[in-house]
């Protein structure tokens, strides 16, 4: 067997992949923080967070090909090459990047046909999404905090699924940086200035906490603070940039979006 058949894991958004492929028994191992299939934490040993891992654990697993994402985990996988582990580092950052790291491991493992049949459903829900969207009469302006200190913003896939919904990043300029350190707001003002009409917050595994963020001062002159328009996604959704974001981010801003433009219609049809 020439493919890969004891893959480690040490990104989340690969075990879904690989689930939804149907290739999961090549599965030796997996990170902490994976949280679909909910079933991957009951049956495959979890060997890594995401910054970090346990070496020795991975390396007694005798993997074949080990995959990590972005380089926040470069230095994993530098160690691993040293060891003499084949290692297939993913980087990406927008939601056609996700579409081509599916694609990429189905090849990896025999599975073209699965890999490009679920980038075809994907697409098609995207592209649902954007028909929707277009039929809205105003677009709303979102500001997406993905950390609250420093404050940071949303990130080129988070961007586009805003797009997708319906509504416009009010930081679009900064979400193309790949990394969180430049897409850091330094002034709590600037947020202000660009007067979001709906906030939505994932702050990467940290419970969200609403109050926090509307008494930061000056923040009661934003629209989104003065109308209660302040919402919620979890971070294993939306911040894991794999098929979920699509089938469990998207759903969840389109109905933000949605309220927002209803809560609009029912103003103007009472003013």
């Amino acid at each position: 067997m020439l493919s890969p058949q004891r893959i480690v894991c040490l990104t989340t958004e690969t075990t879904e992949v690989l689930y939804l492929l149907g290739q999961q028994h090549r599965i030796a191992g997996i990170s902490g923080y994976t949280t679909r299939p909910a079933i991957a934490r009951r049956e495959k040993p979890r060997v890594s967070a995401f910054t970090s891992a346990n070496i020795a654990k991975v390396l007694a697993l005798q993997p074949d090909l080990v995959l990590t994402c972005t380089d926040l985990q470069a230095d994993i996988a530098a160690t691993l090459i040293k060891a003499g582990i084949e290692v297939h580092a993913f980087n990406q950052r927008t939601l056609d990047g996700i579409l081509r790291m599916i694609a990429t491991l189905g090849a990896l493992v025999d599975a073209s046909a699965q890999a490009q049949a679920l980038i075809a459903q994907l697409s098609q829900t995207m592209a649902e999404a954007r028909a929707s969207a277009s039929e809205l009469a105003t677009r709303p302006s979102v500001y997406f905090e993905e950390w609250d200190s420093p404050m940071i913003s949303g990130v080129g896939w988070v961007a586009e699924l805003i797009e997708l919904a319906g509504g416009h990043d009010c930081f679009a300029d900064l979400s193309a940086q790949a990394q969180a350190k430049h897409r850091i707001i330094a002034e709590a003002d600037e947020v202000i200035r660009r007067q979001p009409d709906i906030i939505v917050a994932s702050w990467c595994g940290k419970k969200f906490q609403p109050e926090q963020l509307m008494q930061r001062p000056g923040w009661q002159a934003i629209p989104a603070v003065r109308n209660g328009a302040i919402h919620e996604i979890k971070s294993a959704d939306i911040l894991q940039p794999g098929p979920s974001v699509i089938t469990h981010g998207l759903p969840q801003l389109q109905s933000i979006v949605r309220q927002w433009a209803a809560r609009q219609l029912f103003s103007k049809h009472w003013d």
